[in-house]
Protein backbone atom coordinates (compact mmCIF):
# COMPACT_ATOMS: atom_id res chain seq x y z
CA UNK A 1 0.00 0.00 0.00
CA UNK A 2 1.39 3.52 -1.11
CA UNK A 3 1.27 6.15 1.63
CA UNK A 4 -0.87 7.94 -0.60
CA UNK A 5 -3.24 5.33 -0.75
CA UNK A 6 -3.28 5.38 3.20
CA UNK A 7 -6.94 5.63 4.94
CA UNK A 8 -8.11 6.24 8.83
CA UNK A 9 -11.20 5.41 10.49
CA UNK A 10 -12.82 8.05 11.47
CA UNK A 11 -16.02 8.29 14.17
CA UNK A 12 -18.59 11.22 13.51
CA UNK A 13 -21.80 11.63 15.49
CA UNK A 14 -23.67 14.74 13.55
CA UNK A 15 -24.31 15.85 10.00
CA UNK A 16 -21.78 14.36 8.58
CA UNK A 17 -24.03 10.90 9.28
CA UNK A 18 -25.58 8.99 6.62
CA UNK A 19 -28.17 10.98 5.11
CA UNK A 20 -27.74 13.93 7.19
CA UNK A 21 -26.78 17.48 6.08
CA UNK A 22 -22.88 17.32 5.58
CA UNK A 23 -22.14 13.88 4.34
CA UNK A 24 -21.49 14.80 0.71
CA UNK A 25 -18.67 16.14 2.73
CA UNK A 26 -17.50 12.56 3.57
CA UNK A 27 -18.72 11.25 0.20
CA UNK A 28 -16.71 13.74 -1.96
CA UNK A 29 -13.31 12.91 -0.20
CA UNK A 30 -13.19 9.47 -0.56
CA UNK A 31 -15.05 8.23 2.69
CA UNK A 32 -16.77 5.05 2.80
CA UNK A 33 -19.18 3.98 5.52
CA UNK A 34 -17.93 0.80 7.60
CA UNK A 35 -20.18 0.58 10.60
CA UNK A 36 -22.52 1.88 13.14
CA UNK A 37 -20.40 2.21 16.87
CA UNK A 38 -21.07 3.93 20.11
CA UNK A 39 -18.22 5.49 22.15
CA UNK A 40 -16.84 4.06 25.34
CA UNK A 41 -19.27 5.08 28.20
CA UNK A 42 -17.01 8.33 28.96
CA UNK A 43 -18.56 11.24 26.48
CA UNK A 44 -21.22 13.87 26.68
CA UNK A 45 -22.93 15.41 23.84
CA UNK A 46 -24.45 18.82 23.46
CA UNK A 47 -26.49 20.59 20.58
CA UNK A 48 -24.88 23.37 19.08
CA UNK A 49 -28.04 25.86 18.33
CA UNK A 50 -30.12 22.58 17.37
CA UNK A 51 -27.39 23.06 14.18
CA UNK A 52 -24.91 20.29 15.10
CA UNK A 53 -23.54 18.25 18.64
CA UNK A 54 -20.90 18.70 20.22
CA UNK A 55 -19.20 16.12 21.91
CA UNK A 56 -16.55 15.98 24.92
CA UNK A 57 -15.12 13.13 26.65
CA UNK A 58 -15.24 13.71 30.53
CA UNK A 59 -14.07 12.05 33.44
CA UNK A 60 -14.78 8.02 33.59
CA UNK A 61 -16.42 8.98 37.30
CA UNK A 62 -18.73 11.58 35.57
CA UNK A 63 -22.44 10.52 36.53
CA UNK A 64 -23.62 12.08 33.12
CA UNK A 65 -21.52 10.31 30.85
CA UNK A 66 -22.50 7.74 28.18
CA UNK A 67 -22.25 5.60 25.62
CA UNK A 68 -22.40 7.59 22.24
CA UNK A 69 -24.06 6.44 18.86
CA UNK A 70 -21.43 7.30 16.17
CA UNK A 71 -20.62 6.12 12.16
CA UNK A 72 -17.34 5.13 11.83
CA UNK A 73 -16.36 6.08 7.95
CA UNK A 74 -12.93 4.71 6.78
CA UNK A 75 -11.40 8.26 5.21
CA UNK A 76 -8.37 8.04 2.83
CA UNK A 77 -5.57 10.83 4.32
CA UNK A 78 -6.00 13.30 2.03
CA UNK A 79 -9.58 13.56 2.83
CA UNK A 80 -9.30 14.12 6.57
CA UNK A 81 -8.09 17.77 6.22
CA UNK A 82 -10.88 18.36 3.64
CA UNK A 83 -13.61 17.13 5.99
CA UNK A 84 -12.66 19.07 8.87
CA UNK A 85 -11.97 22.17 6.64
CA UNK A 86 -15.93 21.92 6.57
CA UNK A 87 -16.71 21.58 9.93
CA UNK A 88 -18.10 24.52 11.83
CA UNK A 89 -15.09 26.37 14.02
CA UNK A 90 -14.70 24.71 17.47
CA UNK A 91 -15.39 21.41 16.19
CA UNK A 92 -11.78 19.72 16.15
CA UNK A 93 -10.38 15.93 15.00
CA UNK A 94 -8.98 13.84 18.02
CA UNK A 95 -9.14 10.42 19.36
CA UNK A 96 -12.16 9.03 20.10
CA UNK A 97 -12.60 5.92 22.50
CA UNK A 98 -15.36 3.15 21.12
CA UNK A 99 -17.36 0.93 23.06
CA UNK A 100 -14.90 -2.15 22.20
CA UNK A 101 -11.62 -0.42 23.16
CA UNK A 102 -10.01 0.79 19.86
CA UNK A 103 -9.04 4.40 19.23
CA UNK A 104 -9.82 5.92 16.26
CA UNK A 105 -9.88 9.36 14.49
CA UNK A 106 -13.18 11.38 15.76
CA UNK A 107 -14.81 14.58 15.80
CA UNK A 108 -14.79 16.53 19.09
CA UNK A 109 -15.95 19.63 20.57
CA UNK A 110 -13.77 22.38 22.06
CA UNK A 111 -15.35 22.91 25.70
CA UNK A 112 -16.25 26.79 25.19
CA UNK A 113 -18.41 25.66 21.76
CA UNK A 114 -20.87 23.95 24.10
CA UNK A 115 -20.96 26.18 27.01
CA UNK A 116 -24.39 27.30 27.74
CA UNK A 117 -25.85 24.79 24.98
CA UNK A 118 -28.63 22.27 25.42
CA UNK A 119 -26.81 18.92 26.89
CA UNK A 120 -28.58 16.14 24.91
CA UNK A 121 -26.94 13.10 26.32
CA UNK A 122 -29.76 11.47 27.52
CA UNK A 123 -30.60 10.77 23.86
CA UNK A 124 -27.72 8.99 23.52
CA UNK A 125 -26.58 10.65 20.03
CA UNK A 126 -27.67 13.19 17.74
CA UNK A 127 -29.88 10.94 15.02
CA UNK A 128 -32.39 10.70 18.10
CA UNK A 129 -32.50 13.67 19.12
CA UNK A 130 -33.29 15.34 16.30
CA UNK A 131 -35.77 12.57 15.60
CA UNK A 132 -37.62 13.33 18.64
CA UNK A 133 -37.21 16.72 18.68
CA UNK A 134 -38.98 16.61 15.46
CA UNK A 135 -42.09 14.72 16.51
Amino acid sequence: MHEHDETFLLAVNGTLMRGLELEHNMLNNGASFECEAKTAPFYRLWSVNDVYPGMIRVDAEDSGAAKIAVEVWRVPASGLAQILAGEPPGLAIGKIELEDGRFVFGVLAEPLTVKGMREITSYGGWRRYMDEKES
